[in-house]
């Protein structure tokens, strides 16, 4: 029989969630917690940690993956996507089991619900709940668990149509900024994020020794009959091809009123982030360590990328700007990933989703104090990306290019308004912090597109033009 940990390791690497794909990658150990699951209980449940390292030679750290796991002594009917293997379990008395994915596991979810709402404590586990006075849903204790499928990085579950888990799976050792953010917004009673219900936190050995600890999971309220804001956005652009001899205000769909709002909604969320996290400032030095850092992620994209070249030199100077701007900027914590994908359309009006950061970002960065221009100008990159991401479907129609532009530019617009009228200061005033964040915007996305979806790079190259001639 496969070695356990082959088994774990092929398991893991046909997973969305795996951050490790595009090189050679080796289970090194699996760790494992305390039973979730009762004594003697079937299926047995706990939580696997994974620890990766990358191919021979490369300097690089261990990783480590949450994999909560559940033992069965037969095979599960329908849940043969979710097998991690077959093997003999000597902690369960050298059983032969049958190893699934928990979260995939209906018999098995109702652990971690049952955990967080009554705040169990176990050796190494902390599940802790959040005792809000006027907490708006109640989780039924028998309210059956459903795996949604857009999340990338993490696993995310509904429970009976009224919370959401979201699991991190990888983990790293300290606060998760996901948490730490929603949980601090709940607190102050903002109503423009999905209410925090509980959290999980866990301890896992370290490589090479010692103790870390981290998040595990967080606990919110669901938002049923929700709209993400790029399903929402590119419904509107379909409206506007399918009318391509109409301005993008004379099409029944258009879509400024909900940027105008979703603008409003962001300076609100920056605010209340200000008044519950706190505010620092940068002086002229630091922004002269930003736009190092900018170009020098310049000057790699454009080895990396040829098509990326005509335009550096003009994308330099809004680095060069950035560093002569000799004015002090306040910063804050911010979205750190803002886009259509992580603003959610309800009956209420739009809520702020997915705190997290980056997620190739050490956790230190993803928890570090920004400008908000920096979620503006991730945001108006989206709107960039909602209108173009249609074309491939209308190449050479010139008259389709300029609608998708012009919507764009329309939303843009618009979502600034919306934000200049709450936060009382237009962010076009700081153009020149602007620019930068976008060009840095748009180097991001020619590497990615790059690598993940040549197709699309038109689409960030394109920007990467307009901002050269500024």
């Amino acid at each position: 029989m496969t070695s356990h940990l082959d088994q774990v390791q092929s398991f893991c690497a046909s997973q969305r969630w795996f951050g490790e794909k595009g090189h050679d990658v080796h289970v090194e150990a699996v760790a494992t917690s305390v039973w979730l699951s009762d004594a003697d209980a079937w299926p047995a449940v706990r939580i696997g940690f994974v620890y990766c390292s990358g191919p021979p030679g490369a300097d690089s750290p261990i990783r480590v993956y949450q994999l909560p796991i559940s033992y069965h002594r037969a095979p599960v009917e329908n849940l043969g996507h979710a097998l991690v293997g077959e093997w003999i379990e000597p902690d369960l008395g050298d059983t032969e089991v049958w190893v699934y994915d928990a979260l995939h596991d209906k018999e098995a979810t109702p652990y971690w619900l049952d955990a967080i709402t009554n705040g169990r404590q176990l050796d190494g586990l902390e599940f802790q709940p959040v005792q809000a006075p006027d907490r708006s849903v109640e989780v039924p204790e028998d309210a059956q668990s459903l795996v949604l499928t857009v999340e990338q990085s993490n696993t995310s579950l509904v429970f009976g149509d009224v919370a959401l888990l979201k699991v991190f799976r990888r983990l790293e050792p300290g606060s998760n900024p996901g948490v730490e953010i929603e949980s601090a917004l709940t607190e102050a009673g903002s109503e423009l994020v999905p209410e925090v219900l509980g959290s999980a936190r866990g301890r896992w050995p370290r490589a090479g020794g010692g103790t870390d600890q981290g998040e595990l999971a967080m606990l919110t309220t669901f938002q049923r009959n929700a709209t993400d804001g790029w399903s929402f956005a590119t419904s509107s652009v379909r409206d506007l091809y399918a009318e391509a001899d109409l301005h993008a205000e004379e099409v029944g769909g258009d879509f400024a009123a909900e940027s105008h709002r979703l603008g409003a909604s962001t300076a609100q969320v920056h605010s209340e982030l200000a008044k519950a996290l706190g505010t620092d400032i940068w002086a002229p030095a630091k922004l002269v360590e930003h736009a190092n850092a900018m170009r020098r992620r310049l000057d790699a994209a454009s080895a990396a990328i040829p098509e990326l070249g005509p335009y550096a030199a003009g994308l330099a100077r809004a680095f060069d700007a950035l560093a002569g701007y000799g004015q002090p900027v306040t910063v804050q914590r911010i979205h750190g990933d803002f886009h259509l994908g992580q603003v959610l359309r309800t009956i209420e009006g739009w809520k702020l989703i997915d705190f997290e950061g980056e997620p190739a970002k050490p956790l230190i960065e993803r928890r570090a104090l920004d400008t908000p221009v920096k979620d503006l100008a991730g945001m108006l990159r989206s709107f960039d990306y909602a209108a173009r991401s249609l074309l491939a479907d209308h190449l050479g129609d010139q008259q389709i290019a300029y609608r998708a532009a012009e919507w764009a530019a329309r939303n843009q617009r618009a979502f600034l308004d919306g934000y200049a009228e709450v936060a009382g200061s237009d962010p076009r005033r700081q153009q020149v912090l602007m620019n930068a964040f976008l060009a840095d915007k748009v180097i991001y996305e020619v590497l990615y597109e790059a690598r993940n979806r040549p197709s699309w790079l038109p689409i960030p190259l394109s920007a990467a033009a307009q901002l050269a001639e500024q």
